[in-house]
């Protein structure tokens, strides 16, 4: 299972230096949508050539133009942008047409989407790489928010998914039993003091297969 960091700052500056701390222990570095809202698409360039052996994940969280805005994210270096589950079946069909055309990725986020496991398997039969398995962060702060949900709705779908919502070093076992691809962190390691630090004790807690 891959480790995604994401990155939920207003800067490049600091995602730069986030990028630099935790980039040996993890696979895929997330732009998270208020950094690309704050500082535009030349974050995703600045973590690219600063990490181009890393996988660079732009959270678009696209709604509609789904092909110029998965355009413009790939242009700018991504390998990964998202789409919103709750959008229009052809703005996912026009990020993924051109996706393939770059040879590149479109990750359909979930959050906000009341059956996961279904919508999962609709967008997958459109084209996308795979779903994320999303709570946000003010969901997460509701009372009652269980990180088990979004791991049932993922072994529902029977697609292949990510995982966001609360993952740290003690539940991200619990995220590859499961059956994730990938498990998203990112205040568990943002928030750390030492987020090298972080980021390893994340990656130690997820098992290598036999």
């Amino acid at each position: 299972m891959k480790i995604q960091f994401a990155m939920d700052t207003l800067t490049t500056e600091q995602a730069l230096e986030w990028a630099a701390a935790a980039a040996p222990h993890v696979d895929i570095l997330e732009l998270g949508t208020p950094l690309i809202k704050s500082e535009g698409l030349r974050a995703v360039t600045a973590v690219k050539e600063a990490h181009p052996d890393k996988v660079v994940f732009a959270d678009l969280k696209t709604m509609d133009a789904g092909a110029l805005e998965a355009e413009i994210a790939f242009a700018a270096g991504a390998d990964l942008v998202t789409v919103l589950g709750t959008a229009d079946d052809s703005t996912i069909a026009g990020a993924v047409d051109v996706a393939r055309r770059h040879g590149k990725g479109v990750v359909v986020d979930l959050i906000g989407v009341k059956d996961k496991a279904h919508r999962a398997q609709e967008v997958v039969e459109l084209g996308a790489q795979l779903v994320e398995m999303h709570a946000g962060l003010d969901e997460q702060a509701q009372e009652g928010y269980s990180l088990d949900d979004l791991l049932t709705a993922g072994r529902a779908s029977g697609v292949p998914f990510s995982v966001a919502g609360g993952v740290s070093a003690s539940t991200v076992a619990d995220v590859q039993a499961a059956g994730a691809q990938i498990a998203v962190a990112g205040g568990a390691i943002y928030s750390a003091e030492d987020i090298g630090a972080a980021a390893q004790a994340l990656r130690a807690a997820v098992t290598v297969p036999a």
